[in-house]
């Protein structure tokens, strides 16, 4: 392909994570090592620099590192706004618009459209779910809105925040993009290539995995040892799945009860995935995490990243006698604090510095909570929900998956988050003594 901005995956130029993004890049480096992956290109950030120029933001840019705060706040606002708003170049159009065609002319497949910012899926620096994605995507229109989308995505108030905390000056980066057809899904999750008590850990749901990725139900959950063998496989909540219907967008269909009480992968099919985990593994040269789809042809892997893996500990034997409900490890080590019970977003504001949140959704959306938190507990998510990986990336003991959390740890108890073992402890308050364990 010849296009200035646009190459395809399977092109040498498309592992240059300077230029695509490493969320790109490693897309490229893993279909060109002959792991599966979806056909697809990637638009270079060099694309997202044309849109500023042609937008008239070069002095924008170049106005908000020095810019005090509430100024710099509305300068971001500006530039987002024209990133959404500003007309496109033509030739610039032309091209995301052929690159388009041609895949659809491949594949009959409807398009997705993800961020690959040139700051994202580093050591330190994940960036999950921080930025945007889109699916099912049908019109030329729908497609460049979302490609606009994407690229003002680097100046979201969520993204800012993430940025600040990790000393990131977003008129400093660049925003490329992946562009590949989407998955007709039926079942979707993530895997961890090493995890802080040994071993490899996959999840999974049916359907596509954004209910995973938004800590939306509480997926299976499978174990697999060091040496490749299934030492685990425990059953999750799986309530919802999200399907794409034909010639439409993403769509929530309540699960069937065989849905809810049957496991989506097979033992087969864990060890295949847990074979694709250490060919990632190996592939970046650091323990992975990855994102995968199954179709009725098999797997397909959608992204891999960096895993941040801290050294496990042990809670204080005086835990051991009080109650506890278990749940997904998806946070290295242990934390003891107050309970802080939330159910809306609204109460975010009662959370205190070193409280333990327990929450029943835990969503990207609570990154801005992190840094003030010593743990998190949530009654649904799963260990590579994108929340578990911002949680990981802090060294912040979380336990997802944890049933009935809100309602059985009292407000203001002392908690204990085991976020290698997986398990939540309480004292004082309402001590119910029960002692329950979910998958």
């Amino acid at each position: 392909m010849t296009d200035s901005h646009i190459v395809l995956l399977s092109s040498p130029d498309a592992v240059n994570s300077d230029r695509f993004g490493p969320k790109a890049a490693n897309q490229a480096a893993l279909g060109q090592a002959g792991l599966p992956i979806p056909d697809g290109f990637c638009i270079g950030s060099d694309a997202y620099r044309a849109q500023l120029k042609a937008a008239g933001l070069d002095k924008k840019m170049r106005d908000f590192g020095a810019a005090p705060y509430e100024e710099a706040r509305l300068i971001a606002i500006e530039i987002r706004l024209a990133l959404h708003e500003s007309g496109m170049d033509p030739v610039l159009r032309e091209e995301i618009l052929s690159a388009r065609q041609a895949l659809i002319e491949r594949t009959g497949e409807l398009m997705v459209v993800r961020s690959s910012a040139l700051v994202e899926d580093r050591e330190g620096s994940s960036f999950a779910g921080q930025f945007e994605s889109f699916l099912g995507l049908e019109s030329e229109e729908d497609f460049i809105t979302a490609v606009r989308a994407c690229w003002a995505a680097l100046w979201s108030v969520r993204a800012l925040r993430y940025m600040d905390s990790h000393d990131i000056n977003p008129a400093e980066t660049a925003m490329g993009l992946l562009v590949q057809p989407l998955v007709p899904a039926v079942a979707s999750g993530g895997g961890l290539s090493e995890m802080a008590a040994g071993g490899m850990r996959i999840n999974a749901t049916w359907g596509l995995g954004e209910a995973i990725a938004q800590g939306e139900v509480v997926p299976d959950a499978y174990e697999i040892s060091d040496d490749f063998e299934v030492v685990g496989m425990n059953l999750g909540r799986k309530s919802h799945r999200i399907g794409c219907e034909h010639h439409g967008s993403a769509n929530l269909h309540k699960s069937t009860k065989d849905e809810e009480n049957e496991h989506c992968l097979s033992e087969e099919q864990i060890l295949e995935l847990a074979r694709y985990l250490k060919k990632s593994e190996e592939l970046i040269g650091l323990p992975a995490e990855i994102e995968w789809a199954m179709d009725d042809k098999g797997f397909k892997l959608l992204q891999v990243r960096p895993l941040a893996v801290n050294l496990p500990t042990a809670p204080s034997k005086v835990w051991r006698r009080h109650p506890g409900i278990q749940g997904q490890p998806s946070g290295t080590g242990v934390a003891e604090g107050r309970a802080c019970v939330i159910n809306c977003e609204c109460e975010l504001s009662r959370v205190a510095p070193g409280d333990i949140l327990i929450t029943t959704v835990a969503g990207p959306s609570l990154s801005q909570i992190l840094p003030r938190v010593s743990g998190v507990v949530a009654e649904l998510g799963g260990s590579t929900s994108h929340l578990a990986s911002l949680a990981r990336e802090r060294g912040i003991p979380t336990v997802l998956g944890v049933q009935d959390a809100t309602t059985v740890i009292p407000d203001g108890a002392q908690v204990s988050v085991d976020g290698t073992g997986g398990i939540v402890r309480w004292m004082g308050g309402a001590d119910t003594g029960r002692m329950n364990f979910a998958p």
